[in-house]
């Protein structure tokens, strides 16, 4: 199912040592990146939110925020960082010196810097702690997954509509094209019968020009590979996989024949239906953007 980057979840669970809050956003990005926010003494657990949330997604920033309460009633055990407290002293005496204001800050104060003192978990701990988190986890990543899978579904309605219009400027285009070297050749034998009085036009040379313009605009395998490339770019909207980078290189290769096209048809209609495919190939590649 397509699905698209933008998303939102929030999880909830109390478990065994921790009441547990999980709040997912995720936005668009070029590969899998994620993000996580959570108490510094539990940073230890990142790297297996990490592994779990790149699981579930393949495409995307994931800002991953979680919350933990503490639900037990075993001791606490509080850690001193002890550099860290010295130099928030240090720094504090330096700002004195510069400022002439006295330093009189008392261990107290100290205590309440940031990340000076921390509750301390045991390893077993973590290992609970992280059997707290995995519900709340699931639970956020799950509802994120459904708000872009229902983007994802307004996503391929918009673009297969889009599609459809572009395979309606190529039929326009296919359909013009054989006009095009029959319209040059009346053309080009006006414009000699202007241009000689008495003498006859030479039906070989103006055969041989002919045949040099047809082979020069001729557009008949662009066409051909718009077809292949639209019928691939819906096929792949209907995969189960991440299709996002799929899209975009398609995209790539169908605005490479647009361009083809617009420089060889030497013809005021498909030189217009040229700028309206590229106008519309412009708005899908937009949406695309937003496709995991």
């Amino acid at each position: 199912m397509l699905r698209s980057m933008t998303g939102f979840g929030r999880g909830e669970h109390t478990g065994k040592l921790k009441q547990v809050t999980v709040e997912i956003k995720a936005v668009n990005n070029r590969f899998g990146e994620v993000q996580i926010k959570i108490p510094y003494q539990y940073l230890s657990l990142e790297e297996n939110i990490r592994r779990y949330v790149l699981s579930q997604v393949s495409r995307g920033r994931i800002d991953v925020y979680i919350k933990l309460k503490d639900t037990s009633q075993r001791p606490r055990e509080l850690q001193v960082d002890k550099d860290l407290a010295v130099t928030y002293y240090k720094t504090l005496e330096e700002l004195a010196a510069i400022t002439g204001i006295p330093c009189e800050v008392n261990v107290q104060q100290i205590a309440q810097f940031p990340e000076v003192l921390t509750m301390c978990e045991k390893d077993e701990e973590l290992d609970v702690i992280w059997q707290d988190i995995q519900p709340a986890l699931q639970t956020a990543v799950s509802e994120m997954l459904e708000m872009r899978e229902k983007e994802g579904r307004k996503l391929k309605e918009d673009l297969l509509a889009r599609l459809q219009t572009l395979q309606q400027f190529r039929d326009k285009i296919f359909e013009k094209s054989p006009r095009v070297v029959q319209n040059y050749r009346e053309k080009l034998n006006a414009r000699l019968q202007e241009l000689m009085i008495e003498d006859q036009i030479d039906e070989e040379r103006l055969a041989l020009e002919v045949a040099l313009f047809a082979d020069k605009c001729n557009i008949d395998e662009e066409l051909v590979r718009l077809n292949s490339h639209f019928l691939q770019f819906a096929q792949n909207l209907e995969e189960d996989i991440a299709v996002g980078r799929k899209l975009d290189f398609l995209l790539q290769e169908i605005n490479r024949e647009v361009n083809t096209i617009g420089s060889k048809a030497n013809d005021l209609e498909i030189t217009q239906a040229v700028v309206e495919l590229k106008s519309e190939l412009e708005k899908i590649r937009e949406q695309v953007q937003n496709i995991e």
